[in-house]
């Protein structure tokens, strides 16, 4: 499988993904059908613990209903890689760089993106032969960082994640992110007319 291709094609007709982090399985599945309504057609469901596989199972139903495939996040070990293979997750995201887990992925035939946050991680995720990368934490990072690593890397995709809301999304777009990761903002009218506008750009 060709992760990189796998990324392209999901993110091909989007700028924005959702990502629900700790809510429960009823606000969870409610907001991943704002974004999924509102044409985001990629989610992903963190999963911090064994509580929160039970809703990465009911969302992968729920999208697969839709014909969407739903990721797993903050996957830190080899032990959660084969957890949410089981679940039917059809990736995986980590706020790092972890060789093991990427290893685990690759067996499990899960595409990955992993955390990056410096040159030095950035570089080695390229040499492991991954091109879509998570910057994290992005509001920690700000766009001028992805403008800076663009230059020594620019075949990079970068998902910005951490903080990033419908407000300072267009800034990170600017940047030069392929896409924003957002949460909160499926949550109100408002900032629904906002993430709106990022999916037309």
């Amino acid at each position: 499988m060709d992760w990189n291709d796998f990324f392209e094609r999901a993110f091909a007709s989007t700028r924005a993904m959702g990502i629900f982090r700790g809510r429960g399985l009823e606000q969870t599945l409610r907001l991943c059908e704002s974004a999924w309504d509102n044409g985001v057609r990629v989610v992903e469901v963190p999963v911090m613990s064994a509580d929160d596989l039970p809703v990465l199972e009911a969302i992968v139903a729920a999208g697969r209903e839709r014909g969407l495939g739903v990721g797993a996040g903050t996957v830190i070990s080899v032990e959660q890689v084969e957890a949410v293979r089981r679940a039917g997750a059809t990736f995986t995201v980590a706020p790092g760089l972890d060789r093991d887990v990427v290893a685990a992925s690759v067996a499990a035939g899960l595409p990955h993106i992993p955390g990056v946050a410096t040159g030095t991680e950035v570089q080695a995720a390229v040499r492991e032969g991954l091109t879509w990368l998570k910057a994290f934490p992005a509001s920690e990072l700000g766009p001028g960082w992805i403008r800076a690593m663009h230059g020594p890397f620019p075949n990079v995709s970068f998902v910005a994640t951490g903080g990033v809301s419908a407000e300072n999304a267009t800034g990170f777009l600017d940047a030069g992110c392929r896409v924003v990761a957002l949460g909160s903002a499926f949550e109100d009218e408002q900032s629904l007319g906002r993430v709106a506008a990022l999916l037309a750009r």
